[in-house]
């Protein structure tokens, strides 16, 4: 499905939100592991991040205005970013082993190229491009 603004139904149709609920997913069962020391440190925060990214993709759609789902779309990234750094450092720290580290990797990158496109798409529309 093409993810132009004016072809968009629901965000649960969205290749970007659908993405981000199955990283979430594989967060919560990737972070169940840690050792329960980590439960309010590096779990609950790449939880937060995890949840953070589909959360604002909703809730920008929500808002029925392009530039305003462009600027929540823009924080979901940030949060994607944030999700990335916590990845990188639980592989260094031994939370993560080096193939969930990469798995995780490969899908958050994935999904920030698809922000990207996503991104310059409904801004093009937005400027009569």
């Amino acid at each position: 499905m093409d993810e132009r603004a004016d072809q968009i139904r629901d965000y649960r149709d969205l290749i970007v939100w659908k993405e981000a609920m199955e990283i979430a997913e594989l967060v919560y069962s990737l972070t169940r592991a840690f050792p329960r020391e980590e439960m309010f440190g590096m779990s609950s925060q790449m939880r937060r991040a995890a949840v953070s990214i589909p959360s604002n993709i909703a809730e920008g759609f929500g808002r029925a205005q392009r530039r305003s789902f462009v600027h929540f779309l823009r924080i979901a990234q940030g949060s994607l970013k944030e999700l990335e750094t916590q990845t990188l450092l639980s592989g260094r720290v031994g939370l993560l082993s080096a193939e969930q580290t990469a798995d995780l990797m490969t899908r958050s990158e994935r999904l920030g190229k698809r922000f990207v496109q996503f991104v310059r798409s409904l801004s093009q529309t937005e400027n009569g491009e």
